[in-house]
């Protein structure tokens, strides 16, 4: 391509056009060699410009000074080839419009304004994956915890104000009552150190565990894991501190040990469940997250599963008596149960069923899934050894649960009262309370399905696992308050994350891992703590309780008293 002067071009163009016949031969010379003089000057002006523009490329002056020049190409370009060249252009990109909608990365509907947008603002997902492809080589633990971004920092403190929290989170503060004047020093929390199994510190957001011995099956890694999740649903909320936890059945702490002033404050302990004789902090057991050993799902699944088979059967369709599965080896209470059994003797109203664990695990869990068991009116809760986790399965299922007066009380059933959300059942005379609640609900349909939809109405929002990490929440920052000394590291304790707690884990306890796993910070600020209960006020909950227990006792006398007297001639 050649560069020309526009100037130069006009030049050539007359010095052409003159005609060689109006001159004579010697002025022709003469101007051949002017003109041949003229075209060396015109050539040396025009590569010092060249060499102008490529040492001054980068002038806005001689840039400026450039678009005098035209870019002459050689041969001329077709009017034709421009028009196919456009014509293949649109073709391709009708051909990627199509591909994308087809895919559907593209709406055409969307484009057209033919179809309403919706835009929900979500917060980011957490990045990390569940469980790392390659568990040998565990991520950086400080990588695991969830960072409060600007966003969620902004958005916890924007929210509205928070729904108060159900009734039972006022045992709160009863709990923690024994150290409410003297708070928590450290020799009170080392003495617990006897029956705990483990110790849990959380520290700037992490959490450690120093573990002292095995617990049953795996309570201790779900209790633990639990922990995790709630650092994970409220991320950098929770205050550092220091406790115990003892993962075994039954209460340690006695009351009666420390009555006197001449005692100290009881050791603070953790565990699933007290009495009214045992001052053991209470905290949410482990099948929140799964039991993998007998194939119980993380509570949140189990309980969607429940209501789905609360649908199969209406319940004026079920069987109208009272049902039980389970295994009545682990106390004397539940083989006591098994006397009131239907035989050719007598009728208690009731079907009652041993479960055999062991064969269930042979067999693939085929007969224990809790949505099959909404079959009957009526369903009988009774404890084990201690409490038992069955509870708020049974409560689910809308059927009349019939409460087998309980010696321990887990987290959530302080909230509950008879004739309300349950039926009670006496405890030295389980048959006939067990024949005569019967009786009375087949005798009042639609008061016994209340009692029933009501229970499980509590067992479903009240107990749900929003409220269950709210109840963790609280208790550990009321706790938290009453510590007299500064939580710390001890030699021994390990930092616990969801890598180094779901790497090791195979089969069902890995699946319940992995569905119980916290993805998403909350988006809400927990529940508003309900203030504690004055005297007055918990005496009359006490003793409400208690008058409404009576009130079915009296009832199932009079029900036996009449029957005696129907009998006599």
């Amino acid at each position: 391509m050649n560069f020309i002067n526009t100037k130069d071009v006009n030049f050539v163009s007359s010095e052409e056009n003159v005609s060689q016949d109006s001159n004579p031969r010697g002025e022709a010379q003469i101007e051949t060699q002017n003109q041949s003089f003229a075209e060396e000057k015109k050539v040396d002006r025009f590569m010092l410009q060249r060499k102008s523009m490529k040492k001054n490329n980068n002038d806005p002056q001689t840039n400026r000074h450039n678009h005098n020049y035209v870019l002459i190409k050689t041969a001329s370009r077709p009017v034709k080839r421009i028009a196919k060249a456009t014509l293949f252009l649109v073709f391709c990109l009708f051909i990627s419009a199509g591909l994308l909608d087809f895919l559907g990365c593209l709406d055409f509907t969307t484009l057209a304004g033919l179809k309403q947008v919706s835009t929900t603002i979500r917060k980011p997902p957490i990045t990390e994956q569940r469980f790392p492809s390659q568990c040998d080589v565990v991520q950086n633990q400080t990588q695991q915890q969830i960072p409060i971004s600007e966003n969620n920092k902004n958005h916890i403190s924007s929210h509205s104000r928070p729904s108060t929290c159900p009734s039972y989170f006022r045992w709160i503060h009863e709990d923690l009552r024994p150290w409410k004047e003297t708070g928590i020093t450290r020799g009170m929390l080392e003495k617990a150190r006897r029956t705990a199994h483990f110790r849990v510190i959380i520290l700037d957001g992490k959490v450690y565990v120093k573990k002292y011995r095995k617990s049953i099956q795996t309570r201790d890694v779900f209790t633990l894991w639990g922990i995790v999740q709630l650092l994970r649903w409220y991320p950098g909320r929770l205050p550092d501190l220091e406790l115990l936890f003892d993962a075994d059945d039954r209460p340690t702490v006695r009351s009666r040990d420390f009555a006197s002033q001449q005692h100290p404050a009881p050791p603070p302990l953790f565990r699933y469940c007290s009495d009214d004789a045992s001052l053991d902090i209470v905290f949410p057991d482990w099948s929140f997250w799964g039991w993998a050993e007998v194939n119980i799902k993380p509570w949140a699944k189990s309980l969607v599963a429940i209501e789905e088979g609360n649908k199969i059967t209406p319940w004026k369709d079920r069987v109208a008596y009272a049902y039980w599965r389970g295994n009545p080896h682990v106390a004397p209470t539940r083989r006591d149960l098994l006397r009131c059994n239907v035989s050719d003797k007598e009728d208690w109203n009731t079907r009652l069923y041993i479960q055999d664990w062991d064969r269930e695990s042979r067999e693939g869990f085929k007969n224990s899934n809790l949505e099959n068991q909404c079959t009957h009116r009526y369903k009988i809760y009774i404890e084990g050894w201690a409490w038992s986790v069955s509870e708020k399965y049974i409560m689910a299922c809308d059927s009349m649960t019939l409460y087998v007066r309980p010696k321990f009380y887990d987290f959530y059933i302080r909230g509950m009262m008879p004739l309300e959300h349950y039926w009670p059942i006496r405890d030295n005379s389980k048959c006939t309370s067990l024949k005569h609640a019967v009786h009375w609900g087949n005798t009042n349909l639609d008061q016994a399905h209340k009692i029933g939809e009501e229970g499980s109405r509590f067992i479903r929002e009240e107990v749900k696992m929003e409220y269950v990490y709210d109840y963790m929440f609280h208790l550990m920052n009321e706790y938290a308050k009453l510590l007299r000394f500064k939580p710390e590291i001890p030699w021994g304790a390990t930092e616990i994350t969801p890598d180094s707690m779901g790497c090791p884990a195979t089969g069902r306890w890995r699946d319940f891992m992995a569905e119980s796993m916290v993805m998403f910070p909350s988006e809400e600020s927990p529940c508003e703590m309900p203030l504690p209960y004055d005297p007055l006020a918990l005496r009359e909950v006490l003793e409400r309780k208690a008058n409404l227990t009576r009130q079915v006792e009296l009832w199932e006398d009079q029900y036996f008293l009449n029957l005696t007297n129907t009998k006599k001639p």
